[in-house]
């Protein structure tokens, strides 16, 4: 096969972490399920190592352009991540990131462990001033659920020339926006973060994480490895599987999901029902704010027939939900704002079954 870094990037989440092509060989690489490995290799525990991790990690690995570490879960990998880090440290973070994400940090501090700094993701001058001392900034793009988008490479840019060497290590989380959409290790970021149970899987059915390290920071895939190892963050090598096979077939379901979110984002902003659209202009993610009333966001989710009223996303199936309901939301998310994550069933159907939950509300 052509060298991976000449195919597209659809092509590669096909054709990477395949076992070689020897006669009679199975297509695709098998779930080992094995605990302990004959003496004398690289590996001898699983916790340290499972064949079926390495061929994800390869994928992934390829299509952010780094080399990838697989975690339990999205959280797990954040908990590598600020885990590692020494006690005191500074932590930037946006103003609305993931509720998870949030719900850890406030443990670290009420620990007295670390110092976080809240800045909104949109305000790349406000970013940059809050790093100064800072050893971690973490930044999420879209923000989840407020659709903001930070302007990565500009944040970087500006990072590089007021801090230099001192500035602080660098983590985006590309859940939403998946490696199909950006790559920000593009735009000189240490290391990417992913709940793979999104998009990556893209079946509701599993739960993973990923770290995904620039080709230059081997220190931080050593550091982060070995977090994994003695925390026992690892995933199960048939959680590993399920989203190997889920990215097989990730281009074709954002492609579509993307294409839908964009027509139901223009025409809920023409819905007199809806008072605010929340959508980045990429990506299968919209929110919609219903005129400040939560009891009306609630009776919309418990309308819908097609839709899925559930937490998570990126799945096939369409899932919507008030991101208040949930106790770890900070209270600037609006009462009323419920998250869509638009699947791949068909786009009318998608827009029929939003528009009869939402007719009978009173426009706000």
């Amino acid at each position: 096969m052509e060298q991976h870094e000449s195919l597209d990037p659809a092509t590669r989440a096909v054709a990477l972490g395949r076992p070689d092509r020897i006669p009679g060989a199975p297509v695709n690489v098998p779930v080992t399920f094995s605990s302990t490995y004959l003496a004398g290799g690289e590996v001898s525990y699983a916790r340290a190592s499972n064949p079926t991790w390495e061929a994800l990690e390869e994928v992934l690995g390829s299509l952010e352009g780094g080399h990838a570490l697989t975690f339990a879960s999205g959280l797990g990998a954040v908990a590598a991540v600020v885990g590692s880090l020494p006690v005191g440290s500074v932590v930037v973070a946006p103003t609305h990131v993931y509720n998870g994400t949030g719900g850890l940090l406030a443990e670290r501090v009420a620990a007295g462990a670390l110092e976080v700094r809240n800045v909104p993701a949109h305000e790349t001058d406000a970013i940059v001033e809050a790093c100064d001392g800072a050893a971690l900034l973490l930044l999420e793009t879209p923000t989840n659920p407020m659709m903001e988008v930070t302007d990565v490479a500009a944040v970087m840019g500006r990072l590089e020339e007021r801090y230099a060497a001192a500035r602080p290590l660098v983590v985006c989380d590309n859940t939403f926006a998946t490696p199909l959409v950006q790559r920000p290790l593009a735009w000189g970021v240490d290391a990417v973060l992913h709940s793979a149970t999104k998009y990556l899987a893209g079946h509701s059915d599993v739960l993973l994480g990923a770290l995904v390290v620039a080709p230059g920071r081997p220190d931080l895939l050593e550091r982060w490895s070995t977090y994994r190892t003695l925390h026992g963050a690892i995933p199960g090598p048939m959680e590993a599987w399920l989203v190997l096979r889920g990215v097989r077939t990730l281009a074709l379901r954002v492609e579509r999901a993307s294409a839908s979110a964009a027509v139901l984002a223009e025409r809920l902003g023409d819905h007199p029902a809806v008072s605010a659209v929340r959508y980045p202009g990429f990506g299968a993610m919209v929110s919609i704010e219903l005129g400040g009333d939560a009891e009306a966001a609630e009776r919309v989710c418990e309308r819908v027939r097609l839709w899925t009223h559930s937490t998570s996303l990126g799945g096939v199936e369409s899932q919507l939900e008030r991101r208040r309901r949930h106790p770890l939301e900070v209270e600037t998310v609006p009462a009323d704002l419920v998250r869509l994550s638009v699947g791949v069933e068909a786009v009318e159907d998608l827009w029929r079954d939003l528009r009869q939950a939402l007719d009978p509300l009173d426009p706000p």
